[in-house]
């Protein structure tokens, strides 16, 4: 997050930010910040400091008082001045001040480490009518399952992977590509035991003979199957192509479109070995 903020330098590469961008930043030190303000100023001219208003995604102007009032601060706490609010309250402060601010990209780093459940409820609520982007980092998948819609998952060897849809769906995927994996394991283990068992006469004898040549029938279907692959892949591209650039925003639609996802991509794992198995007694 600081690296995209400019905060910090990437050690390789480099960040560009479009012109029109504004970067709106809840990061997880803003105490500091708001240490260094004049706890005496009251909290309607801290607010009032950064915007009189804000415009909202249906174009509603919201007043900063409104804004506190939507956030939980009452008219009499408004006027209060910093110093007497907890820190739970600054930092609901500090978010508001971000929010004020108009951005229309906004940054949320662990916000559910330092507001409350009645915040975050006024906050997921806020986020389902912002009209821009929203990057959130979080280890609290219900947050993130009410607020995002797409995941950038870190995997081996600092590859970044994009996945549609909330955490829950982006888990039910990563389990069912492990089942997968771990059915393929044992299934090339089995494999391997069953050919060790083999005798070695049995292999000296099975060396001699040469591979049978292909039937009429197995000519056919080898020919089908060198069509039909390439086929199948190109369905594929286009699949992912809609679930990674342009995914459906309904969940049900998005699941639906990685249960054919799984389904083709199993049809090709078939359909090429047994492409192999022709091609070694056709060359």
């Amino acid at each position: 997050m600081d690296i995209i903020t400019g905060r910090i330098q990437p050690d390789a590469g480099k960040i560009e930010i479009g012109s029109t961008i504004y970067i709106g930043y809840f990061d997880q030190h803003s105490e500091d910040l708001l240490e260094a303000l004049n706890q005496n100023q009251r909290v309607i001219d801290y607010l009032k400091d950064v915007a009189e208003y804000v415009t909202t995604a249906d174009g509603t102007l919201i007043s900063a008082s409104q804004m506190l009032e939507r956030f939980l601060f009452p008219p009499t706490q408004q006027y209060a001045p910093i110093h007497k609010l907890s820190g739970g309250e600054k930092r609901r402060l500090f978010l508001l001040q971000v929010l004020m601010s108009s951005p229309n990209v906004l940054i949320l780093d662990e916000p559910t480490n330092d507001l409350d459940v009645q915040t975050l409820a006024v906050l997921e609520e806020y986020l389902e009518g912002f009209n821009g982007c929203v990057i959130i980092v979080s280890h609290d998948r219900y947050f993130l399952d009410r607020s995002v819609d797409k995941i950038f998952a870190f995997e081996s060897e600092g590859k970044v992977r994009q996945y549609p849809g909330n955490y829950s769906l982006y888990i039910d995927y990563k389990r069912e590509e492990e089942a997968k994996l771990a059915q393929q394991m044992a299934q090339t283990q089995g494999k391997k035991a069953e050919s060790s068992k083999v005798e070695p006469s049995t292999k000296k004898s099975s060396s001699n003979n040469k591979p049978r040549r292909l039937s009429n029938w197995e000519r056919r279907e080898f020919d089908q199957l060198e069509s039909q692959i390439p086929q199948l892949e190109a369905q594929k591209a286009e699949l992912e192509k809609t679930l990674y650039q342009s995914p459906p925003k309904n969940t049900s639609e998005v699941q639906a479109l990685y249960q054919t996802l799984e389904a083709l991509t199993q049809e090709i794992d078939t359909a090429t070995e047994r492409w192999m198995e022709l091609a070694e007694r056709e060359f």
